[in-house]
């Protein structure tokens, strides 16, 4: 999924700094190496929309994965992708909720990239 959309712009990612945080979080847990870290993080602030956020709205059981979902809504998010859809109640969110595998649904909204 990751190459497709840097190789094809499959579609926009949405992030905030809450969000860009738990990336490093977990690629650090994972023992990647920092300045891996710090590319891996460039790129993605480089293609991605930042989304402005807001207040919590309590819509994951999570509190650390409700920053991914006020992302969503408050980006009009088309999906979200998400090893964990326990932690992201279909019924509370307007994106569909897929799993890294899945195909990306095909309702996905084509927005312009800041990079080529």
């Amino acid at each position: 999924m990751l190459r497709d959309w840097i190789n094809n712009e499959t579609f926009l990612w949405l992030v905030n700094e809450e969000i860009l945080d738990e990336y490093k979080a977990i690629l650090y847990r994972r023992k990647v190496r920092s300045n891996l870290i710090g590319e891996a993080i460039s790129l993605i602030r480089a293609g991605a929309e930042e989304v402005s956020m807001t207040s919590g709205r309590d819509i994951s059981p999570d509190p650390c994965d409700e920053p991914f979902c006020i992302c969503a809504e408050t980006g009009n998010a088309d999906f979200i992708v998400t090893l964990n859809p326990d932690d992201f109640p279909q019924h509370k969110l307007r994106a569909h909720v897929i799993a890294p595998g899945d195909p990306i649904p095909t309702t996905a909204r084509k927005r312009p990239r800041k990079f080529s």
